[in-house]
């Protein structure tokens, strides 16, 4: 995730990070060849001259910004999607580190069940990046917890499974009441489905056919739009056809980028930076002093 101050907008007409210009100029030095080559021809292939005006493409242009606004914004309700599943992780390993501190018996006791809701986090994490699924986890699990969950596909289930295995010791011990237990119970629901909302995000990608259709339009639209302007605009056609194929390729591959909001482009969601947050939040609340904040790179990038 890019975090940065808002620079002054002259200087944000040249900005490089978070303009996917990386990404895309290739395309965009083709396209310009392609426009410099119907100029020098002056819109004759083969000797034909193409009979394209620019009035079609006025009417091509509305249809592909509508289809190329509903990707971006399919992209972008996966993102947002993403990101308040993982604020409910946020508040809800808050509420149950307080529940535990306060209603489960002696607040020493609880330690093991807080650092499992940071080792829920760490490897909810790990599955959704696809990391080893130990990374992070030194020091918050006991052995053979930490032995059923890295080599097991959903980690993160079997430590809710013993993060309620813990509550149920509590209640067998009349640490926990009944009702209280039932509403800690309540809490792990809501990891349970946030992780299932984390899970249905990364395993359904939008259908392919969109990014299949969207890619041949722009590229054929872009290609075809020197032939129509050569005649009016002459050679300021090459200029033109570069910009509007910025705008339709970079927001192609923004919504590309967003599409798996758990990645690590730049765009993405800050997976790392989340749960050094609730590490931090959940190691106060047992008076640690917790790590420094992580900070962005020299790009401006937080992971």
């Amino acid at each position: 995730m890019i975090v940065r101050p808002r620079p002054h907008w002259f200087y944000l007409l040249f900005v490089r990070r978070g303009s996917l210009v990386h990404l895309i100029l290739a395309q965009q030095i083709f396209v310009f060849t392609v426009a410099c080559a119907v100029v020098a021809a002056h819109g004759q292939l083969l000797h034909w001259k193409v009979p394209l005006t620019a009035s079609p493409f006025s009417l091509i242009g509305v249809a592909l910004a509508i289809f190329l606004g509903f990707r971006i914004n399919a992209s972008y309700d996966r993102y947002w999607e993403a990101r308040k599943q993982w604020g409910t992780v946020l508040v809800e390993v808050r509420n149950l580190a307080r529940k535990a501190l306060t209603c489960a018996g002696p607040a020493d006791q609880a330690r093991p069940f807080i650092l499992g809701l940071i080792a829920f986090a760490t490897v909810l994490r790990n599955q959704l990046r696809d990391d080893p699924r130990e990374r992070g986890l030194a020091g918050l699990l006991p052995a053979e917890v930490v032995g059923q969950v890295v080599p097991a596909r959903g980690g993160a289930n079997l430590i809710l499974l013993w993060l309620a295995q813990w509550l149920r010791a509590r209640r067998q011990t009349g640490d926990l009441q009944p009702i209280l237990g039932q509403s800690m119970e309540q809490g792990l629901d809501a990891l349970s489905g946030a992780l299932g909302g984390c899970e249905r995000i990364a395993n359904t990608p939008l259908p392919f056919t969109y990014s299949v259709i969207l890619h041949r339009s722009s590229y054929l639209y872009c290609l075809l739009l020197p032939f129509g302007l050569v005649d009016a605009i002459g050679l300021m056609t090459p200029l033109i056809v570069t910009f509007v194929s910025y705008t339709f390729f970079a927001l192609e591959a923004l919504s590309d980028e967003i599409e798996d909001p758990f990645g690590r482009m730049p765009n993405d969601l800050a997976l790392d930076a989340i749960v050094a947050g609730i590490d931090a939040s959940l190691r106060e609340m047992l008076g640690e002093t917790p790590p420094p904040a992580p900070l962005p790179d020299q790009n401006f990038v937080l992971s």
